[in-house]
């Protein structure tokens, strides 16, 4: 049983090592996940999201699988929740001997012992109960392996073993103490003489009576032992207790030293194996976790079709906000999204709460889900991963006091230049939303010829209705330089202002979305006019 290289996230020893070298991860670190929204309804205790995050398609469709087993199983995230807290025991009682440098402490041992056996027991029930539904390699691999171990002759002799000796030690209730005096009565030594099944009796007259009982014998009390007074300090009665377990574990020595030799590399090896999958325990149910949530409200979720790096393809059908999705008590709006030879890269405009922003962040979070290996929150996609995801949200960064909000904003620009290639994903809200329109249009028009001129797939969500005038000309000279084309998304009004949050594919038309917006309020001139006039 090679318990070593197992993994539930990872399909094999070399995409484990890529992904640990770095080779495999993309530039998508917390931040981002943190201004996508992410980390607000998926959050991990142990560990980073953005370390889980990969390039690797792979690794993407092998979690997925893990995924579909956890969806279909539900007694596969009630194992690991009974599974992470006796590992979390573990790691305190290896922090707890750590700490007393006592590296010959078998009663320690045999509870570390008592641990694993637990885990294994924990591991093998959940597994058993879901092995008929289990289609993905991760739990068929882990409930073949976890099998074996439990079913085994040497697992078997090791649980029976463990068992003579817990019993042995908790029938351990009261040990006696033997003190040798000098000759003016001063204490020499010390040391125990029996350890004993039964509770000492207090020596009271009343106790005697209760137990109808006034013979004193080998378990009756004629005086206390002063560490053990409430007047004592903690640290005289941990003392006292320390010198005890010493004296139970230096009995216990020659019966467990043999053993512990013999079982102690066997247990180590599995129950590292075990710890060292703690993370994965957790990401998985986790990720469980939200994908349920969704599945209960009724949201769609499909298992994305995974296109090479070098597609570019982002062809989305129904795609919605995850985030925004379990927050609302409403159905989720659906909406397509598409990456073509025809837009590389989209400007969005439309009035303000149009859901612009929740559509932006809803391409970021399809395509982190996706290199998480995750379901992912629309009716059918196909996705090629990305090498990064740049964002550029409105921050009120402190650099602002000596830059100046446009200064800071262009400064946060220029750092993205630095780092985006071709297969990197950027997504822009409300930027150079602290300048007026016609300079802001200006170096908008100016950054999206640069992207264009990248290659990089980009949103840019703004409220700068007038840029849309000038998408031909920004493709006119990036097509010089074999840019990808630009094209115009609009967050569309029903009428009256209302918004209908769907997006789709067109010119803008910033004077229809004022003149709803004006009349909504009642600042039309004309409302202002009979306003006045019924003053």
């Amino acid at each position: 049983m090679d318990f070593t290289e197992f993994s539930l996230i990872y399909p094999n020893a070399a995409a484990k090592e890529r992904h640990r070298s770095g080779a495999s991860v993309p530039d998508i670190d917390l931040f981002t996940l943190q201004e996508l929204g992410l980390l607000e309804a998926f959050s991990l205790k142990s560990g980073s999201l953005a370390d889980f995050v990969t390039t690797d398609e792979e690794v993407m469709r092998y979690r997925m699988s893990s995924l579909a087993d956890m969806l279909a199983c539900p007694e596969l995230a009630e194992m690991f929740h009974r599974l992470v807290p006796i590992l979390n025991d573990i790691l305190e009682l290896r922090r707890l001997s750590a700490d007393s440098g006592n590296s010959e402490d078998y009663l320690s041992s045999i509870t570390e012992i008592e641990l694993y056996v637990s885990s294994v027991e924990v591991l093998h029930k959940g597994l058993q109960s879901a092995k008929d539904r289990i289609t993905g390699p991760a739990f068929g691999a882990l409930t073949s392996l976890v099998t074996e171990l439990a079913e085994s002759d040497y697992y078997r002799e090791l649980n029976q073993k463990l068992q003579e000796l817990t019993q042995r030690v908790r029938e351990i209730k009261s040990v006696t103490v033997g003190v040798n005096l000098d000759a003016q009565l001063r204490p020499t030594s010390a040391g125990v003489l029996s350890i004993n099944s039964e509770n000492f009796k207090s020596g009271d007259v009343l106790d005697k009576i209760l137990r109808l009982s006034f013979k004193n014998d080998q378990y009756t009390c004629i005086a206390d032992l002063v560490p053990f007074d409430k007047k004592q300090s903690e640290n005289q009665k941990m003392a006292l207790s320390l010198a005890f377990n010493s004296a139970i574990n230096e009995i216990y020595r020659s019966s467990l030293r043999s053993w512990k030799k013999i079982i102690q590399a066997y247990v180590l090896e599995n129950t590292e194996f075990l710890l060292n999958l703690m993370p994965e325990f957790e990401f998985l149910a986790m990720a469980t976790q939200f994908l349920r949530r969704l599945q209960d409200k009724g949201c769609a979720l499909c298992i994305p079709e995974i296109a090479p790096m070098e597609a570019h393809a982002f062809d989305s059908k129904g795609l919605y906000n995850p985030c925004v999705a379990l927050k609302i008590e409403d159905d989720v709006v659906l909406n397509d999204l598409v990456f073509d030879e025809n837009a590389g890269i989209y400007v969005l405009t439309g009035p303000n709460r149009g859901g612009k922003s929740v559509i932006t962040c809803a391409l970021g979070l399809a395509q982190v889900m996706l290199q998480l290996g995750m379901y992912l929150p629309a009716k059918s996609a196909v996705i090629s991963p990305v090498d990064a995801i740049y964002t550029h949200f409105p921050t009120g960064a402190d650099d602002t006091i000596d830059k100046g909000r446009l200064g800071e904003e262009c400064a946060r620009l220029g750092e993205i230049f630095d780092c985006v290639t071709r297969d990197s994903l950027v997504l822009l809200d409300e930027s150079l939303s602290s300048t007026g329109s016609f300079e802001a249009s200006y170096i908008a028009a100016e950054v999206l010829g640069g992207f264009s001129h990248i290659g990089c797939r980009c949103l840019f969500s703004t409220h700068l209705h007038e840029l849309a005038a000038e998408i031909d000309s920004i493709n006119a000279r990036a097509k010089q330089s074999g840019g990808v084309s630009i094209d115009t998304l609009v967050a569309g009004i029903e009428g009256e202002g209302k918004r209908s949050f769907l997006i789709t594919r067109a010119k803008p038309d910033g004077k229809s979305y004022a003149r709803d917006i004006a009349r909504s309020y009642g600042l039309t001139y004309e409302n202002i006019l009979a306003r006045l006039e019924d003053k």
